[in-house]
């Protein structure tokens, strides 16, 4: 028999594995360094508004809360990996902590949920990772959690649900609200039919006080974040919630170019974002099927409307991430967590194992190599004196981190400085024009991964 405090242990330690990693590797393009850039500049800048893609250039792609987390942290423990990423395993573990309150009201196994979730590949990595995901799971599982108390007569608690989808909102945007709507709108007519789901909506959900709290909190920065920079709300509301995810190849990303994955691509994602537990979760169920005794079968329902959610919202789009899968994640951890008998307890123990572990070999191969390299421009730019810093015909994000902003792009010889000395970075085959244009004296400094860095002086 597996004792209920090891559970917690192995929770703990997948958790402070996670935690121990933070602040081991650098910030990584693209994702990871550009969000880390824009929380540093927003700490430079004191503009908490509007995110800025770069100096004086708005981001209208995402809403400010993950930008707000991170720099937050950043202003208390200075512009570093470990208190960018610091809000965001904080974030994982009042998710965590929510899924085990619920777990315990529902007389789950508390210690297998916090365990099952805790390592969960997608939930360890997104859990100190620079991303909007784990800000926007952390809404929406305040905001499912609500519902269902709500439901079963706790009418409190619909507030709850609809502060919730404020987080969302103010995390990701009105995603929280659809992939809600995915979860409980079908679970509801299962539940009750189209008549009685109206009524159970209308008498155990504060409907309309819900909404003017949820508002109250969200709305202010989407009207204030529009009359700072005009434009925002058609933009994200439109081109981010529409045509990025139903025009193949969407060409109106402002910040970059758009995925296009096969469609239905998301289900294979769930399948490696969620292991262990996606391989397990089909077999738990298989030995479940007979079982009559002590299945909630509203319950199992519920979780798997919430787990399956995410992918029904994005199995016809083609830009999509492993992280999109994240937000139904919680149901995951309690659906396995509610399937597991003790006979299936030792199996499911040694599972949790494996993604902490990875973590370990991933990390020393990151810091025992230079693969990180490939990701980040943070050990090429290291230790340099003091000089301007170009990038020719591309500027990563990292590279504006780790300059701390002073990094800029040339794509022409007329940008270069013309006198005075100066660094050239970029990919070895695309600098064959600068360093050949005999106008500059260039000496190779180091190359890191896919760039090398040049120290420069202009000819006079």
């Amino acid at each position: 028999m597996i004792r209920t405090r090891t559970l917690w242990l192995l929770a703990a330690f997948a958790l402070l594995v996670r935690l121990a990693t933070l602040g081991a590797y650098p910030l990584m393009d693209t994702t990871e360094a550009r969000y880390g850039e824009m929380a540093r500049i927003m700490v430079e800048t004191g503009n908490w508004l509007t995110p800025q893609f770069d100096y004086g250039v708005p981001f209208w792609g995402k809403p400010p809360l993950h930008t707000w987390m991170s720099a937050g942290a950043m202003t208390v423990l200075g512009e570093n990996e470990f208190a960018a990423r610091l809000p965001h395993w904080i974030a994982g573990v009042l998710t965590l902590a929510l899924v085990v309150s619920l777990a315990r009201r529902q007389g789950i196994n508390r210690a297998l949920t916090a365990l099952v979730l805790s390592s969960c590949a997608i939930f360890a990595i997104a859990s100190g990772a620079v991303m909007t995901d784990m800000a926007l799971t952390l809404g929406l599982t305040l905001a499912m959690m609500g519902f269902y108390l709500g439901w079963q007569g706790q009418y409190r608690w619909g507030y709850l649900a609809f502060a919730g989808l404020a987080i969302g909102l103010l995390a990701k945007g009105p995603v929280v609200i659809v992939l809600m709507a995915l979860a409980v709108g079908p679970w509801l007519l299962l539940q009750h039919g189209v008549k009685g789901a109206f009524v159970v909506l209308w008498r155990r959900f504060p409907l309309l006080s819900g909404t003017a709290l949820m508002l109250a909190i969200a709305a202010p920065w989407y009207c204030l974040a529009e009359q700072a920079t005009p434009g925002f709300l058609n933009y994200f509301l439109v081109g981010e919630h529409f045509s990025r995810f139903v025009e193949s190849g969407w060409q109106g990303d402002l910040y970059g170019s758009a995925h296009d994955e096969p469609r239905g691509t998301i289900w294979l994602f769930w399948l490696y974002a969620a292991l262990p537990w996606s391989v397990l979760l089909p077999w738990l169920g298989w030995r479940r099927r007979q079982s009559e005794g002590g299945v909630n079968r509203p319950w199992l329902s519920f979780l798997l409307m919430w787990m399956v959610a995410p992918m029904l919202l994005f199995t016809l789009a083609g830009n999509i991430l492993p992280a999109y899968v994240l937000p139904g994640i919680p149901a995951l951890a309690l659906l396995v967590a509610s399937l597991v008998s003790e006979r299936e307890m030792r199996l499911v123990t040694g599972a949790s194992l494996v993604t902490p572990m990875l973590l370990v070999v991933a990390l020393g191969v990151l810091v025992g190599t230079d693969m990180s390299d490939n990701k980040s421009d943070k050990t090429l730019l290291a230790g340099l004196p003091e000089a301007p810093l170009y990038y020719w015909q591309k500027r990563p994000f990292s590279g504006q981190f780790y300059s701390e902003g002073q990094a800029l792009e040339a794509d022409s010889l007329a940008q270069l400085p013309h006198q005075g000395e100066f660094y050239l970075a970029g990919r070895p085959a695309s600098l064959a024009q600068p360093l050949k244009s005999g106008q500059f004296r260039c000496e190779p400094l180091r190359q890191r991964g896919k760039r090398v860095i040049y120290g420069c002086e202009a000819v006079q």
